[in-house]
């Protein structure tokens, strides 16, 4: 059965993913609202039957071509990993080694490969087009860039891009956030910052 975006949404809600706060976003942006996806995964069921969706509303011919699914360490690893196993294709991450996004654990990318990109939640796509460079760099294709989300800012990667829902999030620079000129103290609950 297909999900409708009203579908989508009433998960996010349900699982407790779609916050309400002052949250600092991976960008440095600044929002009231935060998809905190890890909530959504932890049930693998509804993680999959997402990826399946996802998956469904890919063009045929993106479909076809994927050879690898690579995703973007912490946040898209979940995802990552339930759309390649939608599509019955081989999963890497890419992880940051002294602030930069790399390969590791002896993942490779082929120059033949043709690549879809699986993350999360997208805002800035700052890490995406991190992994986008590292493809790029292997001699492989980006064909697509999938993700549960898109927060509806400008994008840093120009890869084709298929988020499986669209919300549009206010966020502000930190100098112009009217939750801090509240004298509110914001939540960093994403992982980039992570060790």
């Amino acid at each position: 059965m297909a999900l409708t975006d009203a579908d989508v949404l009433a998960i996010l809600e349900e699982t407790g993913a779609l916050r309400t706060g002052h949250f600092t976003l991976t960008s440095g942006r600044h929002s009231n609202r935060y998809v905190q996806c890890a909530q959504l995964m932890r049930s693998p069921k509804t993680t999959l039957m997402l990826a399946e969706e996802a998956v469904s509303r890919l063009p045929e011919d993106i479909r076809g071509e994927a050879t690898l699914v690579v995703s973007p360490a912490v946040g898209g690893i979940t995802f990552g990993f339930a759309l390649g196993l939608a599509l019955d294709r081989d999963f890497i991450f890419a992880e940051r080694q002294d602030g930069a996004m790399t390969l590791r654990r002896n993942f490779t990318i082929e120059p033949t490969d043709r690549v879809i990109v699986a993350e999360d939640v997208v805002t800035t796509g700052g890490s995406v087009k991190e992994v986008c460079d590292l493809v790029e760099a292997a001699g492989a294709e980006v064909v697509g860039v999938v993700s549960l989300i898109d927060r509806q800012t400008d994008r840093l990667f120009d890869a084709p891009f298929y988020p499986l829902l669209s919300l549009a999030i206010e966020s502000w620079e930190p100098e112009e956030c009217p939750l801090c000129a509240q004298g509110l103290k914001s939540e960093s609950p994403g992982s980039r910052k992570l060790a």
